[in-house]
């Protein structure tokens, strides 16, 4: 990912967070969010929202399960900045469920258009998928540099 994508999906993020404001979701730090299993749900992202999320979380171990997010401490998000979109728009609210779809949305097509702009592929999975396999989420020429590396010498 070039750092003017980079920038491009943070910058992105910035006005997810404002549109969510505005809505006024309450949250109470009941940690639900991030127990997949638990309470049903499965978080997509795709490769550009993954790559970005690598750059700045935290570690983690790995294998990465299905059924929560590594990097939910307490209840909290040890990875608050780089998280994804999915995690920026949901909230357990019942009154701002509607209004949290409407704006993952709107905000998942602009994703779509920043990659098809850039000339990125577009992978759309499960979290776990790219915590589990970090090469998926890199760039095309990123992607093809990693793979090289792990090549067996002839």
């Amino acid at each position: 990912m070039t750092g003017q994508l980079h920038r491009q999906v943070l910058e992105l993020y910035q006005e997810v967070d404002q549109a969510v404001a505005a809505a006024g979701p309450v949250c109470v730090a009941s940690g639900r969010c991030c127990r997949f299993q638990e309470y049903g749900h499965i978080l997509f992202v795709s490769n550009l929202e993954a790559e970005v999320l690598l750059a700045g979380a935290p570690s983690y171990e790995r294998p990465v399960s299905p059924d929560f997010c590594p990097f939910q401490r307490n209840n909290l998000c040890t990875a608050r900045e780089p998280r994804p979109l999915g995690c920026r728009v949901y909230y357990c609210d019942p009154s701002y469920q509607e209004t949290g779809k409407l704006i993952s949305d709107n905000y998942l097509k602009r994703l779509k258009a920043l990659a098809d702009e850039h000339g990125e592929p577009w992978l759309y999975a499960p979290l776990h998928h790219f915590l589990n396999h970090p090469d998926d989420a890199l760039s095309s020429p990123q992607r093809e540099s990693a793979i090289a590396r792990n090549e067996p010498e002839s």
